[in-house]
């Protein structure tokens, strides 16, 4: 059980981790995209968890769309090609990494998106099976905090504050 616990006890990496971005409205429901190449790590002794996507890799249903998410009144992905997130899990000590199970967590970090960092607090879900543990969480950003704005969002085509969510296998 003791080389159980220290295999446990090591950081864990993925890059295949899922977030997904969805800014629809009820005039517009193209405002969607999934990035599956997202670069995530957890420390599962300190709490550490770190996210890494690339804007460009937002597909979105229509190449229209895409084009302007990545545009410069948009996310300005040739100059800001990173979203990122750094935090720490709260009470990691409660979340048993070597035993199944499901757990609510809160995370509290840095999310920085377009050179802007805020700080962030989300809730979330660990679930630990057969060795593998899954983290899951969806919250909101408005897009105002990030100097994201523009004429679909003043018309109402896309959401001020559209839901992210992310979803990793580590």
């Amino acid at each position: 059980m003791a080389t159980t616990g220290l295999l446990f006890a090591q950081p864990k990496t993925t890059t295949s981790a899922t977030v997904s971005f969805d800014a629809t409205t009820p005039k517009d429901d193209l405002p969607k995209a999934e990035n599956k190449t997202v670069i995530g790590s957890i420390n599962t002794q300190t709490g550490a968890v770190a996210f890494e996507a690339a804007v460009k890799n937002f597909s979105f249903s229509s190449p229209k769309m895409q084009e302007h998410f990545n545009g410069t009144n948009w996310m300005n992905s040739d100059q800001f090609p990173k979203i990122t997130f750094n935090g720490k899990i709260d009470k990691v000590n409660k979340v048993k990494f070597a035993k199944n199970g499901v757990y609510k967590v809160k995370v509290t970090g840095d999310l920085s998106i377009k050179g802007i960092t805020k700080k962030t607090t989300v809730n979330g879900t660990i679930t630990v099976a057969a060795g593998k543990i899954k983290v899951a969480t969806n919250f909101t950003v408005k897009l105002a905090d990030y100097n994201i704005t523009g004429q679909p969002i003043e018309a109402g085509k896309v959401s001020r504050e559209p839901k992210i969510s992310v979803s990793a296998e580590f």
